[in-house]
């Protein structure tokens, strides 16, 4: 069974996916992005306990909005 308390889920306008890819390249080693749905914005930013609120602060404070979600509504 996988542990996803880590992970964050989020929507983006689906032309911001690259940059916010990016952007988590940038941070070396808190956290992973994957697409889930590149047409609707569903993305994952898979980290760890212990780099989610590093996470959390980054993605609260991009130069464009995002939604966060509870968790996978595929």
């Amino acid at each position: 069974m996988q542990n996803d308390c880590g992970n964050i889920w989020l929507t983006v306008n689906p032309a911001d996916i690259d940059l916010l890819n990016k952007i988590i390249e940038g941070y070396e080693h808190l956290g992973v992005l994957s697409t889930i749905d590149r047409h609707n914005g569903l993305v994952v930013v898979r980290g760890t306990a212990d780099t989610r609120r590093d996470l959390m602060h980054i993605l609260t404070n991009l130069p464009f909005e995002i939604s966060i979600k509870n968790g996978p509504a595929v």
